[in-house]
């Protein structure tokens, strides 16, 4: 990875054997650019400077998300010892109803209060759900659980593994959006501890 600047804008290269660039802006305003191994550094330089607008149009965006999460109200302690004890309640039922739909077994379900993950399956079947996940709509829990437990069958992001979780949920994308709009928010009131 390189990290440019263009006309004070500091950004970031990585280079993959690809065909064309894209570039990205990080909910954190971090600005990455993705090129092909052999582009030459004028031409990245050309490509950024010609997204002027878009980069303002989306820097500005992830300011504003910055400063909306500063204002977040923190969880204490007990709020996450309750939303731990709900997700407790609550998940494991969303589990047994979704197991049989995709036609998988489980292991032991977790809950856990994490700061970058929604949920995880291990390659025996236990599966792991955020506590924060009781924070958001009652489809964002079954759009999670609905993916974990595909993961039972595919253990990657294949063409495949959607297939599954399209046929079981297919709503998926919707919900999945609303998360990846919102779940930033809410992980961000998650305190220091745990």
């Amino acid at each position: 990875m390189i990290i440019a600047m263009s006309t004070l804008l500091t950004y970031s290269v990585i280079r993959s054997n690809r065909k064309t660039m894209s570039l990205e802006v990080r909910p954190n305003g971090e600005v990455v650019v993705r090129a092909p191994l052999r582009m030459p550094k004028t031409e990245i330089q050309r490509f950024v400077q010609s997204k002027s607008s878009w980069l303002k149009k989306h820097l500005q965006a992830a300011a504003k998300r910055q400063e909306e999460l500063k204002q977040e109200e923190m969880l204490t302690i007990e709020d996450i010892r309750m939303l731990t004890q709900e997700a407790a309640r609550v998940i494991p039922q969303r589990v047994r109803y979704y197991a049989p739909k995709v036609g998988v077994t489980f292991g032991k379900i977790t809950i856990r209060n994490q700061k970058t993950r929604w949920g995880s399956c291990s390659s025996r079947g236990n599966l792991n759900f955020n506590c924060l996940l009781m924070l958001t709509p009652p489809e964002v829990i079954d759009s999670v659980v609905v993916h974990e437990l595909c993961h039972r069958k595919e253990m990657n992001h294949s063409a495949r593994f959607y297939e599954e979780v399209y046929r079981v949920f297919p709503e998926y994308d919707k919900w999945n959006r609303w998360l990846k709009e919102n779940g930033g928010r809410i992980m961000a009131r998650m305190t220091g501890e745990g």
